[in-house]
């Protein structure tokens, strides 16, 4: 039996989202119940295998499913330490924004096939999670894709099609050149496992044109989704997305999976000997620096909420990727705690935009005044998130910001806290005018509590409940993974875990 479950649990939690998401896609609009018990009949299983496997691999078991696909290339999924933390966080995240979802399209059209790809776009993530090697990586990379495209076009205005047609551009291009690198690592080793350390250091002496080729080429592929610059044309745009696929996408699914392709590519593909053997991290490092600042830079610069928010996460997500190029522990750790505490505050940034838009039809910064006194609690967490994003204790983002700057101190890259400062001092002249216009600025006088999601209870200053509890439910993660960093259970000590068991630094 046990067998049986470490062979075929990696599958089954694929599953645990895919059937539903099929099922989904023939229900007729009005089928709101059935519908509805589906998407959390699927999120509630896969929280449960999750919660099982998160136990099991630290008790050093691990899981591996195969399947014959190519010569010298299985497709492979298998659940260790680092695949099981960004599964936790989308898990954690689908259901969140399932239930913001249904509150969100509630009287919208399409509903259905809204949610029947808002599940294979989960699917995908998974999968591409669970992927044990680069071929099957490749195979999930570009699923996703496919998954949130229709996603991305799903209000089907003009402006949401060309959205969509440049998404596409980049994603697909940046696949392409993904399946180059790939190709070529195929073409010297197969396509192994990933393991602890990488499998290319006999290789690094006698090939290390092809190498650093191949590393280039995927860095780029990845760096699409990972939003870097120059690649990260498509984020703002894709905002004209409903928001729960804003947040879908900033929080835990396209710009994730790239910055997580990029941690496999370094510490699983490459590993850390290789990759100073073939000097492949400097210049990695000044591009996700540059992109760091350029994203805040431009975020400072918009008007739009969204819009903000999205060059935020261009900011943002470059803290990952500077945290692995700098090849210590320390660093390891800030970046991969990072990419959980940032979906816990981003996702919460984007739920409340949503809520300011649908209950009030504010959608610029202008528009914000006086958010706290009609919205307090939708306000407050955006505050948390905001505060968090800056990197003001005891919040999340604070603990990833600071084992990130210690690491850079501790590999003797001293120029990197710079970049941390300037950032933080950035990230604070783009978020406090909004905390402020929120909370002491002086509210329109055309706001009543008979709104599109507000009203009917008098003294009720809220919006729907279903867009409510999800966001404080994520704000108070953001806010408890910060307090409790130093607990058995937090995103910190699992990051942890990871560099201690999983990475040979």
């Amino acid at each position: 039996m046990r067998d049986w479950l470490t062979t075929y649990l990696p599958l089954i939690l694929v599953l645990s989202s895919v059937i539903p998401g099929l099922i989904i896609f023939s229900l007729k609009e009005s089928r709101f119940l059935l519908r509805t018990t589906l998407n959390l009949i699927g999120v509630c299983l896969q929280l449960v295998l999750v919660a099982y496997m998160l136990f099991a691999v630290t008790q050093g078991i691990r899981f591996q499913f195969s399947l014959p696909f190519l010569p010298a290339g299985d497709l492979i999924l298998q659940a260790d330490s680092l695949s099981l933390q960004f599964i936790s966080l989308s898990s954690v995240l689908w259901l969140a924004t399932t239930v913001y979802a249904i509150g969100y399209l509630k009287g919208s059209a399409l509903k259905s096939r809204f949610f029947g790809y808002f599940s294979l776009c989960v699917s995908a993530t998974v999968g591409l999670a669970l992927s044990g090697n680069l071929l099957t990586f490749l195979v999930f990379y570009e699923l996703l894709t496919l998954a949130t495209f229709p996603l991305v076009v799903h209000n089907g205005t003009p402006k949401a099609l060309r959205a969509g047609r440049i998404y596409l551009i980049y994603t697909l291009a940046g696949g392409a050149i993904t399946l180059i690198g790939v190709a070529l690592l195929h073409s010297l080793t197969g396509s192994p496992p990933f393991v602890p350390g990488g499998y290319l250091a006999e290789l690094a002496t006698d090939h290390s044109v092809s190498l650093t080729t191949a590393f280039v080429l995927l860095i780029i592929g990845l760096g699409v989704k990972a939003a870097l610059l120059p690649l990260h044309g498509w984020l703002p745009q894709a905002m004209v997305a409903p928001a729960p696929v804003s947040a879908l996408l900033h929080a835990v699914a396209v710009v994730k999976a790239g910055a997580f392709g990029i941690i496999r590519v370094f510490y699983d593909v490459f590993g850390i000997e290789t990759s100073q053997q073939l000097h492949l991290t400097q210049g990695l490092l000044w591009l996700a620096a540059t992109t760091i600042l350029y994203g805040s830079i431009k975020a400072l610069q918009q008007q739009e909420i969204k819009k903000r928010l999205a060059y935020s996460t261009v900011s943002q997500v470059s803290y990952i990727t500077l945290g692995v190029a700098l090849l210590g522990p320390v660093a390891a750790i800030g970046a991969l705690v990072h990419l959980v505490h940032q979906g816990l505050m981003k996702i919460t940034l984007f739920f409340c935009a949503g809520s300011f838009a649908e209950t009030l039809n504010v959608h610029r910064v202008n528009e914000m005044n006086g958010l706290g006194q009609r919205m307090p609690l939708t306000m407050a967490a955006f505050t948390i998130g905001a505060l968090g994003m800056i990197g003001v204790p005891p919040i999340a983002g604070f603990i990833s910001k600071w084992y990130l700057g210690l690491g850079a101190l501790g590999v003797g890259q001293g120029w990197v806290v710079w970049i941390f400062v300037g950032s933080g001092f950035l990230n604070a002249a783009y978020f406090l005018p909004l905390i402020y216009r929120g909370w002491f600025a002086r509210p329109p006088k055309h706001w009543s509590e008979n709104t599109h999601f507000g009203g009917g209870t008098a003294g009720w200053k809220e919006t729907h409940w279903m867009l409510l509890f999800p966001t404080l439910f994520t704000a108070t993660l953001a806010l408890i993974a910060g307090i409790f960093a130093g607990t058995d259970w937090s995103p910190l000590t699992w990051a942890q875990f990871i560099v201690s068991q999983e990475f040979s630094i």
